[in-house]
């Protein structure tokens, strides 16, 4: 089948005031995200997300532009099968047969960034369409299911340490096996980020499995403090502990600490994964299939997690779309043992698409459907698209 046309739509829906959180993002009012839609000449549409923001809230008009006035021509009339090559000359540009002729990259100056958020979402979307061409999950297109069933961990956590021992059992009532909380400059004081996580520790007890996010936000010798004072509250790993771009600094703060390190969310292509290998700076791989190049490219961040033998934890906060992106990438690769499940005020992930995602008792399914298993609500797509 060939590709007959490229549309990008930015969509910003209000979060209701009850489900509104604040971390050091600010208040998060709303949740943005870009929907992309490839149609074929026969009809068939494929859907993808491109992020302009790992958070809930972020202006997307630039990718909407990129994708619609940049990338489209140069894929109006290909073959959809054809997914590598695409993503190669997405990524290459005019210099594209160089590429392909040589087997090496010859890629454009915008490399990273909006551009590859936008390749994310064509990528992705073209491998919704190849499942649904071929009447098979996603998943199985990348070599099938590791496991039947895989455990879900509740993603949020924004209380003080008052009431975060509460927030966090409520997700637990709800049949969560591991949780992950907020710290870092949100709690003004380091003291403050280690007695909330000693707080929700004391109040989950031993068996819960309990990670905190950073958000990149924490210097190294604060990343470092904050370590040794929670060191005995038996983290699953500690999140982007500082800014993603000190990579040596990340690798200097695992090297202090016997909890493991994870980050890669805010990374573009498995080139950046590959540098936080080089200098051992993490331990859980952490790819987001709509900044970091697609489910193709996250599918190459796995092979790399596979090989280091390290821990696949795709991020899984956006859409529907993008959930299911890492979802299926996830089943696919034996690096992949938890999956992120986003329990804060998220209508792209419950109202955008017409099927109820579901974690039953803290598991959920391996993938079924074609393609990435879940369609857009077209009259939720029309309600809350944003001009450009």
């Amino acid at each position: 089948m060939k590709i007959a046309n490229v549309e990008a739509f930015w969509l910003r829906c209000p979060v209701p005031k009850e489900k509104q959180h604040t971390s050091d993002y600010g208040l998060l009012a709303n949740f943005d995200m870009t929907l992309v839609v490839i149609t074929t000449e026969d009809g068939l549409q494929g859907f993808g997300e491109a992020k302009a923001a790992v958070g809930s809230s972020g202006v997307c008009a630039s990718i909407v532009n990129c994708i619609e006035n940049e990338l489209k021509p140069a894929l109006l009339g290909k073959e959809v099968k054809d997914i590598t090559r695409l993503w190669e000359e997405m990524y290459n540009g005019t210099r594209d047969h160089y590429a392909l002729s040589r087997g090496r990259k010859f890629p454009i100056l915008g490399r990273r960034g909006l551009t590859m958020s936008a390749m994310s979402g064509i990528d992705t979307a073209l491998w919704d369409l190849k499942g649904k061409m071929l009447n098979v999950p996603v998943m199985d297109l990348l070599g099938g299911a590791c496991r039947d069933q895989m455990p879900a961990y509740a993603s949020g956590g924004w209380a003080d340490a008052t009431n975060i021992g509460a927030q966090l059992n409520g997700y637990v009532a709800k049949g969560f096996g591991g949780v992950k909380m907020r710290v870092g400059v949100m709690d003004q004081t380091v003291q403050n980020s280690i007695d909330r996580v000693k707080a929700a520790r004391a109040a989950l007890g031993p068996d819960i499995k309990l990670m905190a996010d950073a958000h990149g936000t924490f210097s190294v010798p604060e990343a470092k403090q904050f370590c040794r004072g929670v060191e005995d509250c038996n983290l699953y790993w500690f999140e982007e502990p500082i800014s993603p771009d000190n990579k040596r600094g990340t690798a200097e703060v695992r090297a202090s600490t016997h909890i493991p390190i994870a980050a890669g969310e805010s990374e573009y292509t498995s080139f950046d994964i590959q540098a936080l290998l080089e200098i051992r700076a993490i331990d859980v791989i952490q790819p987001d299939a709509a900044i970091i190049g697609g489910i193709s490219e996250t599918v190459r961040v796995a092979h790399l997690a596979s090989v280091h033998q390290l821990e696949l934890a795709p991020h899984c906060w956006g859409s529907a779309f993008s959930f299911m992106a890492g979802l299926n990438v996830a089943f696919a690769s034996p690096s992949a043992t938890i999956i992120e499940f986003s329990l804060g005020g998220n209508p792209m992930m419950y109202e955008l698409v017409k099927e109820h995602i579901t974690v039953t008792d803290g598991l959920i399914q391996a993938p079924t459907a074609p393609g990435l298993g879940v369609t857009p609500d077209w009259d939720f797509v029309r309600d809350y698209k944003q001009k450009v």
